[in-house]
């Protein structure tokens, strides 16, 4: 007998996939599927028998469910489940295959076999009958839908609904009004005055301030009079004066200004704000100026080096551009911006620090790169600002209240994208650079620093939704408490926001069955905490200033994760932020491993460390409290046995995406983004780019 072996195919067939048969996806089942609603949130429209595709193009493993349209979400729901995790990550306000209207950032109906695509405008007609749904989200998510068994009647109404309520033209059509309406409030709960710190109440009995886009209450150096001020305020843009951020130790101050716009009273004004900042110095130290237009890029700079870092990372196909993507990726400058700021910010802590000068950060408005580089340099140099709290206060001191024009530069209505910037994405992406070089030196993660991202377009919170605070004062009174995490997470969700290798404070320890205070100090720290070589072993070519000495002298010695925290920025030390940009990638979920995954397992054991540190403490509690005793003692409380499968499936992009049910497209192997992500995803700039710049 002969074995035959069974012939390969020499036909590739060009015909579309089989479609599932709708018989087995009964309407009345369907019919039943029901949105989860908030309160004030009504369902608009909705489409049965629709398709959603999950990342392959060959319809394997896609979703069949119902589309609906509320004020305030796309929401897909289906009785498909996908498989459960054991610690998921779930938001009380949106499910799995939710986005809100807020992210939406382009609605594109296609037609394939008409060949026919449109961009969706809200109040337009659609002249065809869409066979296909993409929804372009401003989270780097690409979400695709299908109408192959739905009506065409309902798959054109749907796709019209989303298109304009997630356009709105006013601020208050936006959802979180519908919200505040309906939400009951509690004697106890927090009110959107305290969230926001606005106190409209006490608003109402003071006379306003001197321009709208300034807070209520500001600093100012103290030998400058109330009638000073009012003279001075209409030769500042926007009337925005002078604002006090953050004082040094050593008595420097860092100052937000806008530029002064009257010509003939600019030296006169200019010299008047130096001095009265140098009276503020306790050793009358020198003021010295940050031109934060003329060394930063500007705003519109910062959108196109985004827009088209989302186009390298969610839409180009990977394997069509090849060994092109990474310098495609350098050539979109984003990291490039992203060194400037850290840069800028480096050279204000020198002056701060080394030179013991106040700095003034001077811009246009003084809201929008100010915000950034101030931000920046008080995380650098203050240890608190790195805790959760101090890092939640200094968001929604510097940029809240500050000023930042969210409203504009989210583009929530969609208006002109001229004024559109990711400014606040920019700056946390900064963040994570510093948290990447030292990580043991900020309470919070990255994984934290997504979700802050992410809840910018969430309109249930005022925070990330207007201008500037009077704005926010007389529209939001009773919005939701944004720094509230529990309206979104449980706490055992919340866990995932603190890291376990924070040694920011001290730490309690046990020694010889005795509690001691461990204290962090430089000699318990060696150099191995940076993230890479030293400066001084690094070749330069410009002469050493001043400003290069006080780094190379910083950099030789051990770091402390309470004191100075210098960034690295050679190009080998900046690197993409994965968990942000990448993670609706297929090529970069890395199944049951990934740095996201490590981070889980470290925080479960400092769970348990510190489950054993409070047993521990109160056990002791009670033997110094009452003489001891013969016979048994007390029997600890039980603890919960450890799950060592826990959690059952774990991404690189864990927990932002649960087994693929929002992934661009299929993953492709041994692509330039997987070559990428197994060499340690380091992004290298152009030497013209570094060639004048000192390190």
């Amino acid at each position: 007998m002969f074995s035959v072996k069974p012939l390969k195919p020499t036909f590739k067939s060009y015909l579309p996939p089989v479609q599932a048969d709708a018989t087995s996806h009964p309407q009345p089942t369907i019919n039943k599927l029901e949105a989860k609603l908030l309160a004030g949130e009504i369902v608009v429209n909705e489409a049965n028998f629709v398709r959603k595709c999950i990342g392959a193009d060959s319809g394997h493993g896609d979703l069949w469910g119902k589309l609906i349209c509320t004020n305030f979400k796309i929401s897909f729901i289906t009785q498909e489940t996908l498989r459960q995790q054991k610690f998921q990550y779930v938001n009380q306000l949106l499910g799995v295959h939710d986005i809100p209207l807020a992210c939406v950032g382009q609605v594109v109906a296609v037609n394939g076999t008409k060949g026919k695509r449109k961009v969706l405008r809200s109040n337009q007609k659609l002249k065809f009958s869409p066979t296909e749904l993409l929804v372009h989200c401003k989270d780097f998510r690409i979400v695709r839908f299908r109408f192959d068994e739905a009506g065409p009647e309902s798959a054109k109404k749907v796709c019209l609904a989303i298109a304009h309520y997630a356009q709105p033209s006013d601020p208050q059509l936006l959802f979180g009004f519908e919200y505040v309406g309906e939400r009951p409030h509690g004697p106890h709960g927090p009110s959107g005055d305290q969230a926001n710190g606005v106190d409209p109440g006490a608003a109402r009995g003071r006379p306003p301030s001197l321009s709208a886009h300034l807070p209520e209450y500001f600093v100012v150096p103290a030998s400058l009079a109330d009638s000073d001020l009012k003279q001075f305020s209409g030769f500042f843009t926007a009337q925005r004066l002078p604002l006090w951020c953050w004082n040094h130790q050593n008595g420097s101050a860092l100052v937000r200004m806008a530029s002064i716009r009257d010509p003939a009273q600019h030296r006169k004004l200019d010299q008047r704000i130096c001095n009265a900042v140098t009276m503020s110095h306790p050793k009358r130290g020198d003021v010295l100026k940050a031109d934060l237009d003329r060394s930063l890029p500007s705003i519109q700079d910062v959108q196109a080096a985004f827009v088209r870092l989302r186009q390298i990372c969610v839409i180009e196909p990977f394997e069509e551009s090849e060994e092109k993507w990474l310098s495609s990726m350098e050539s979109c400058r984003w990291l490039e911006y992203v060194r400037a700021f850290l840069k800028q910010s480096a050279e204000v802590v020198y002056m701060l620090e080394g030179e013991q000068a106040s700095v003034i950060l001077q811009e246009d408005e003084g809201r929008d790169l100010s915000c950034v580089v101030s931000s920046l340099v008080q995380l650098i140099l203050d240890a608190h600002f790195r805790s959760l709290t101090g890092f939640q206060s200094l968001v929604q001191k510097e940029w809240v209240m500050a000023g930042h024009r969210f409203l504009d530069r989210c583009n929530h209505l969609k208006k002109s994208s001229k004024e559109e910037s990711p400014l606040f994405l920019l700056f946390l992406d900064c963040v994570w650079q510093l948290m990447d070089q030292y990580p043991s030196a900020f309470q919070f993660t990255d994984t934290y620093l997504t979700v802050l991202s992410d809840s910018m377009w969430i309109p249930v919170f005022s925070t990330f939704l207007f201008n500037c605070p009077r704005q926010r004062a007389e529209h939001s009174r009773d919005f939701a408490q944004m720094w509230d995490w529990s309206q979104q997470f449980t706490l055992k969700d919340q866990a995932l926001f603190n890291s376990p290798l924070y040694v920011g404070k001290s730490a309690s320890c046990v020694q010889k069955g005795a509690v001691k205070t461990f204290r962090c100090t430089k000699k318990n720290y060696s150099s191995t905490l940076r993230a890479g070589p030293s400066l001084k072993t690094q070749p330069r070519e410009a002469p050493e200033g001043p400003s290069d000495r006080f780094s190379r002298a910083w950099f030789s010695r051990p770091a402390d994760p309470r004191g100075l925290l210098l960034p690295q920025l050679l190009p080998s030390h900046l690197r993409l932020w994965r968990l942000y940009f990448l993670r609706w990638v297929a090529e970069a979920q890395i199944p049951r491993g990934g740095p996201v995954a490590a981070l889980h397992k470290l925080s479960l054991l400092a769970g348990e460390i510190e489950t054993l540190r409070g047993q521990l403490l109160l056990r002791q509690h009670h033997q110094g409290a009452a003489p001891r005793r013969l016979g048994p003692r007390h029997p600890a409380a039980p603890r919960a046995p450890r799950d060592p499968l826990a959690p059952e499936y774990v991404t690189s992009s864990f927990p932002f995406s649960p087994v693929g049910p929002n992934l661009c497209r299929r993953g492709v192997l041994d692509t330039p983004l997987s070559k990428f992500l197994g060499g340690g995803g380091k992004v290298w700039l152009s030497t013209e780019t570094i060639a004048t710049e000192t390190i």
